[in-house]
């Protein structure tokens, strides 16, 4: 196992909370505006259905205040909070214009550009209030620069004679500057539709559903702020009103999904007492993942644990793991007396409840020690297992040299030597009646040998396996049973080269034991490929008995088998004979034999 790099952690802030008394003037500040906002829309000259309309203004107001007094409190370290109370206000401010005083009539039409700028800059900047990159920084600084342009459009008169900041009456020009401003902000918020989509083919949606359901709020927020807008621009009257009750009810619904969002977490920070009863019961390395999942309520967490003798991770099965904060995930460590001991993979998401992380990777520490020993022991029976799989593919290795090495060179030479008395025989004909049997009789002798070690070679390395594979070596092997073998079923394909070394042999120690302890029985050979599995079954019909013990042949296929993965099962039926059963995982991405 190599060792692999650990992402680094985002710290813990230490900025301090908003003083108590600031939280207490926005609270009130946020009461006194929903006041106003009943006044001004049950004062205005031009206001329709002004309960609808108050109803909706505190919607899309007061909510942003109170979420962001929330987030403000809880991140101070963030600046989303106080983007969302500057996004109440602003938006309170645009209210203004339904006022009869001229004044205010006027600081409602500075502002009436800047509530979609700023719902842009809140969507854009979560989860941290910090815009992330350029293409965001780019698209809410052209907001804001689009927003700017209300000042010269006051300045040319727009809504004289109440306008008291008029100073030139040239309504026509003041009316391009807003058309000019409806068309960039509705194309702006359609760049931030294209922000959050380009986010989300990124990271993927959040698995915590809360969040997923608050970026699709933002989405389609700025869709209907951008319909909005398109509506005033090319005067679609029909629609106008309607878009303008819907985009208020979608966009104050933001800040409610958000505020469901941290009740969601406080839950999960309630959750860790019930993690900690987990813990109580000593849990293993699945349990305690499982356990440390239903606190952060994420489902994509996995616990990897760190193995100093490995000098790498490895997950709750023993095997190593890289710990890559990749896209959408973060990693979160766990410590214990001050050393690291494993790192929680999770949602990248969460990474804005530290508190929350905090606290279960604290608890989980406590229970980590025997978690911790259970993957290092699984680990090292995998390193086992690996390390017994070698030694049986260079022993196969050691059996194909000593096989060619017998073929090419004793092998060889003993058909060398059968020739050469074959020819000397035939040269001395009968003449010498001494030299002739003698001769007679060593070519048999080197026709034995060459036999015994032609089997012998077979025995240590089937060529035929290699040439052939599996399918061929059997056939070849019933052929030349002692005893009778019907050969039921074969692989049609080639499979890796030691799944198809196991078989053989599981096959030929089988039939061999067949002969040696039922002569007279006969065998079958069945040979499959079912989900992912070679399953190998030879049955006879003679009097059974055999099984796996200590230095038996049977006990080193065992072994043989067991080392590529796979069992072998020994069944002796009342009725008699027995029955071997070898099932050998063929993964597939391994290369079949040649």
């Amino acid at each position: 196992m190599g060792s692999e790099a650990v992402p680094r952690q985002r710290g813990e802030s230490v900025a301090s909370g908003p003083a108590a008394w600031t939280l207490a003037v926005v609270a009130a500040g946020a009461v006194l505006i929903g006041i106003s906002l009943v006044v001004l829309a049950f004062g205005g000259e031009e206001v329709s259905d002004p309960a609808v309309l108050a109803a909706l203004a505190c919607w899309v107001t007061l909510p942003y205040i109170l979420a962001g007094l929330v987030a403000w409190q809880r991140r101070p370290d963030s600046q989303l909070g106080v983007l969302m109370i500057a996004a109440g206000f602003v938006t309170y401010a645009n209210f203004f214009v339904w006022s009869t005083n001229d004044v205010l009539h006027t600081l409602g039409l500075a502002a009436q550009f800047l509530p979609p700028v700023v719902f842009i800059h809140v969507f854009l900047a979560f989860p941290s209030g910090h815009l992330a990159d350029r293409v965001d920084r780019v698209v809410v600084g052209a907001a804001y620069a689009a927003a700017a342009l209300t000042v010269p459009s006051l300045v040319l008169g727009v809504d004289a004679p109440r306008n008291v900041l008029a100073l030139v009456r040239a309504p026509d020009a003041a009316l391009a500057i807003q058309n000019l401003q409806l068309l960039l902000l509705a194309g702006l918020a359609l760049a931030g539709i294209a922000v959050l989509a380009r986010r989300r083919r990124r990271d993927g949606r959040p698995l915590r559903a809360a969040v997923g359901w608050l970026v699709d709020a933002f989405a389609l927020g700025l869709l209907m702020i951008a319909v909005l807008l398109l509506a005033g621009l090319f005067t679609w009257t029909a629609i106008v009103e309607p878009a303008r009750l819907t985009t208020f009810a979608v966009v104050g619904a933001a800040p409610v999904v958000f505020l469901a969002g941290l009740l969601q977490a406080r839950l999960g920070r309630a959750g860790v007492a019930e993690l900690l009863v987990d813990l109580g019961v000593n849990p293993g390395p699945a349990e305690l993942q499982d356990a440390i999942m239903r606190a952060l309520r994420d489902p994509s967490v996995t616990l990897a644990y760190w193995l100093p003798e490995f000098a790498s991770f490895a997950d709750v099965d023993g095997r190593q793991t890289a710990i890559e904060a990749g896209p959408g995930r973060s990693a979160t460590p766990i410590t214990r007396d001050g050393a690291r001991v494993a790192m929680i993979l999770h949602d990248a998401w969460l990474d804005e409840e530290p508190q929350l992380l905090a606290s279960v990777a604290a608890a989980a520490g406590l229970a980590i020690e025997n978690a911790q020993l259970q993957v290092d022991l699984r680990a090292r029976l995998a390193d086992v297992r690996a390390s017994r799989a070698r030694i049986v593919s260079a022993g196969d290795a050691e059996r194909k040299r000593l096989e060619r090495d017998l073929h090419d060179g004793a092998q060889q030479r003993l058909v060398a030597l059968s020739l050469a008395l074959r020819r000397a025989r035939s040269r001395l004909g009968e003449t010498d009646e001494n030299i002739a049997p003698s001769l007679d009789d060593a070519s048999i002798l080197v026709k034995e040998a060459l036999e015994e070690l032609r089997t012998l070679a077979r025995g240590i390395h089937p060529a035929v396996l290699t040439e052939l594979g599996l399918a061929g070596a059997l056939g070849a092997l019933a052929g030349r049973s002692p005893v009778p073998v019907t050969i039921e079923e074969l692989p049609t394909e080639r499979l890796p080269q030691p799944v198809e070394a196991a078989a053989y042999f599981v096959v030929s120690e089988a039939l061999a034991n067949v002969a040696k302890h039922a002569p007279g029985a006969t065998a079958w050979v069945r040979a499959t490929v079912e989900a992912g599995k070679l399953l190998v079954e030879v049955a006879d019909d003679g009097p059974g008995g055999a099984a796996t013990a200590p230095g038996s042949g049977l006990q080193g296929l065992d072994d043989r088998v067991a080392a590529v993965g796979g069992q072998l099962e020994i069944a002796n039926p009342s009725g008699g004979g027995t029955r071997i059963r070898a099932s050998i995982p063929v993964d597939p991405d391994a290369p079949p034999a040649p």
